[in-house]
């Protein structure tokens, strides 16, 4: 969703701006004044999860970068919420403390998952606290994957030492995922001290270094040399695709230094089921640093013919 329309805000609004319409909205939609009200406790839950964002100049900042789809997909719920202290700010709006930790900096996700809200009128602010087994700790693991494991997808197996023990866990990789993205194995992270359940794994896509390509969202840059006569005349050259097809590239005569040629749907997919991008070969022209007598004849014959 977009967190800008959500709270009804324009981009360059401050943050000063951004709270006024936040109060305005959480008096306007809070569950103790709409009792019953399914609808608006779900519109509470989105302008507070916008505002969670929006107010914090750092997440803001990476908001703007990445849009939301870019936002979402490196930030979970538990990230969005950390920091995030609800109770305090609707104390500040007048509508009563949430009580019972009602905040996203423990680490349990969205500050919404263990309350439920009670009528009681205006100001009243009450919520019963849900008691829910304290659930263990995450655990975060930075795993490495080629631009090859994007393009097909993978299965890939992750050795973890803990209480003395080695546990492999198996992970499927989606084709298609962005450097930076977490994906969550429940239940596999640390126990709970209290006998709840298990934290989960959270996996950070660590995307390695590729020897040919380099990676523009679901694009492929790859840099293809070639030398100042075929520059000059125009030629044909191969380039091999990531997936290992021969790839014919018609270099037109004339072609200048950094040109980029497209080649169609060679690229990266665009998510699971989304259509691949493109190759860009990026021609650099190859002038040699020494010349043979017989090179520098012929080069001097074409300056003086004007070239």
């Amino acid at each position: 969703m977009d967190y800008y329309e959500v709270l009804g805000v324009k981009k360059d609004s401050s943050a000063q701006e951004i709270k006024k319409v936040y109060r305005k909205l959480a008096m306007k939609y809070h569950p103790d004044r709409n009792k019953d009200d399914k609808e608006a406790e779900e519109k509470f839950k989105k302008i507070s999860e916008a505002y969670a964002v929006l107010s914090d100049p750092e997440k803001r900042k990476q908001y703007d970068s990445f849009g939301d789809s870019g936002f979402q997909q490196r930030y979970s719920q538990e990230d969005i919420f950390r920091g995030f202290d609800l109770g305090d700010i609707l104390k500040e709006f007048g509508l009563g403390g949430m009580g019972g930790g009602f905040r996203g900096a423990g680490g349990q996700g969205s500050p919404f998952e263990s309350f439920t809200f009670q009528g009681g009128g205006p100001g009243a602010g009450r919520a019963s606290y849900q008691q829910q087994p304290v659930k263990g700790s995450d655990l975060t693991y930075e795993l490495a994957i080629s631009l090859e494991e994007i393009l097909s997808g993978s299965e890939k197996t992750i050795s973890l030492r803990r209480e003395g023990k080695t546990e492999n866990v198996s992970v499927k990789i989606p084709k298609g995922i962005m450097a930076g993205q977490k994906l969550r194995l429940a239940g596999k992270g640390s126990p709970s001290p209290y006998g709840g359940p298990r934290g989960d794994l959270l996996l950070i896509i660590n995307e390695q270094p590729h020897p040919v390509f380099i990676r523009d969202g679901k694009n492929l840059i790859v840099e293809q040399k070639i030398p100042f006569s075929q520059a000059c005349l125009g030629s044909e050259v191969n380039v091999k695709s990531l997936d290992g097809k021969e790839l014919k590239v018609k270099v037109p005569a004339g072609i200048q230094q950094q040109a980029k040629l497209r080649l169609k749907g060679h690229g990266l997919p665009e998510g699971k089921t989304g259509g691949r991008g493109d190759i860009y070969v990026k021609f650099k022209v190859d002038i040699p640093k020494k010349l043979t007598g017989e090179q520098k004849k012929l080069i001097q014959e074409l300056a003086d013919k004007g070239l």
